[in-house]
């Protein structure tokens, strides 16, 4: 004989679950409990997922380490997402900066830091907006209609003006889980900065490090253009490779990018060089 507490609760689920069916169903009749569920089924709880940790590394279990920059361009098929206005990764991250919830950090070269990446110099976030917000001339005029001068007066951020971010990575084999796997330390917008009316190459507007933000991104979901029901967050995309980019650089004695020494179609071809050499190592792990 079944048990009564059992029976009870068996009961309280039953009807719970009906109950939430009966919001979700072609019914016609006004739903009682609370506002409707917008769709036929519930999406995953995204604001409520927790950072799953990375595996701890110990120095001494360290075989092999090589740190790599790379770039996302938005403009590709594979990361539109980034650029989605439902859910753009750099209104994400300018939110969580404005709130206090991530640091931004200073993107300038130093002697200490010739990279600029070392997350050395926190940004205060009034004075990242400044200095992200493009400057617009407001001219001033006499009481005849004539232009006497005008100031210059920060407008807002354009966040369609990022169309790259730059990722810098260590790729690290760890004997003791004989594992070789590749951990993003940083990430930075990249923005296009004129001057003479002539845009210069693009810049990282700041840096992000990238184990702070994870508690940002697992909750902000990624639209794909093609699947409403991906359930995946920026955290997943990162953590795994959901993405399309290409090398600009990797550690080297004299700290050189690619286009220092390669132009043209060869930077592309180096690229995918320091690519493949990464991948043949850890093929090389395993060969007999």
């Amino acid at each position: 004989m079944m048990n009564r507490p059992f029976f009870i609760i068996l009961l309280i689920l039953i009807s719970r679950a009906y109950g939430q069916q009966e919001n979700l169903s072609n019914s016609v009749t006004p739903i009682a409990d609370g506002p409707p569920i917008d769709g036929y089924y519930l999406k995953s709880d995204m604001e409520n997922r927790k950072v799953i940790p990375y595996s701890d590394i110990r120095s001494v279990d360290v075989m092999y380490s090589k740190r790599v920059w790379r770039e996302i361009d938005l403009r590709e098929r594979l990361n539109a997402s980034f650029a989605s206005p439902k859910s753009r990764l750099i209104d994400v991250l300018m939110r969580a900066i404005q709130a206090g919830e991530l640091t931004a950090y200073d993107p300038t070269p130093t002697v200490e830091d010739p990279n600029g990446d070392s997350f050395k110099v926190p940004l205060n976030p009034d004075e990242l907006m400044a200095n992200l917000a493009d400057s617009v001339f407001v001219p001033e005029f006499d009481k005849e209609g004539n232009q006497v001068g005008g100031t210059f007066q920060s407008g807002e951020f354009n966040a369609d003006s990022v169309v790259k971010f730059r990722i810098k990575e260590d790729w690290i084999f760890d004997k003791q889980r004989s594992v070789f796997e590749p951990r993003i330390i940083g990430i930075a917008p990249l923005i296009s900065i004129k001057a003479a009316d002539i845009y210069l190459e693009p810049q990282p507007a700041f840096w992000i490090y990238f184990p702070e933000a994870r508690h940002i991104l697992v909750n902000k979901e990624v639209v794909n253009r093609n699947n409403d029901a991906t359930g995946l967050s920026y955290d997943d995309v990162f953590v795994k490779r959901i993405f399309s980019s290409y090398v600009i650089k990797q550690s080297n004695p004299e700290d050189l990018r690619i286009k220092d020494y390669k132009q043209g179609i060869d930077r592309l071809y180096e690229s995918e060089r320091i690519k493949q050499d990464l991948m043949d190592y850890e093929h090389d792990l395993w060969s007999y």
